[in-house]
């Protein structure tokens, strides 16, 4: 298997680079989220098969590219019909998500309140989103939940601002409330 720097162009990570330079996590999101679609206009990304896999259980998330420096990573999921994810936050990290290929829907939600272990939340928006689309999650507006639309698979790219190693799960509590729990995360393949 190449090394995962290999895996991405040299001009994808010299635009990457000088957009996470950017400044403060709103511009940098933007910045990213501006050369992720550009590069898809452009069909100037190619995933080779590996990233394009998808699993009976979950949705595959693998590593593509991470910084020397720690300042990003890039991740491709592989969406199988009806997979989802459980309402979820970033742990607090920076994200540009961008639909490679597929459709996906992206529930944006607001937390209310929160007292002790229980959390409330308001949907904010609902996004159908195909190849191209991308959308910026910044803290502490994070807490989204994704699914895949298609009836077939569908394939996702998330730039993190550093290595995304663990998130906040939402469960319903069965009262119209949330309990948190931490989810590590590890990659696929």
């Amino acid at each position: 298997m190449a090394e995962p720097r290999e895996q991405v162009s040299a001009r994808l990570r010299e635009r990457l680079d000088a957009a996470v330079d950017a400044g403060d996590p709103v511009n940098v999101a933007q910045e990213v989220k501006h050369v992720l679609q550009d590069t898809l206009r452009c069909d100037a990304l190619s995933l080779p098969d590996r990233y394009r896999g998808t699993r009976a259980d979950t949705y595959a998330r693998r590593l593509l590219y991470r910084d020397p420096s720690g300042r990003y990573t890039i991740v491709v999921m592989a969406w199988g019909a009806g997979q989802r994810t459980a309402l979820h936050d970033h742990a607090g990290i920076w994200c540009v998500e961008c639909v490679v290929d597929g459709q996906m829907e992206v529930t944006q939600y607001d937390l209310v309140s929160n007292s002790e272990d229980r959390y409330q939340f308001a949907e904010r928006t609902r996004v159908h989103a195909g190849r191209g689309s991308a959308g910026c999650l910044i803290p502490p507006f994070e807490y989204h939940v994704l699914s895949n639309l298609a009836e077939q698979p569908s394939i996702t790219m998330h730039v993190y601002g550093g290595e995304m190693d663990h998130c906040h799960v939402f469960e319903p509590a069965g009262d119209g409330s949330y309990r948190r729990h931490t989810k590590a995360l590890a990659y696929h393949d």
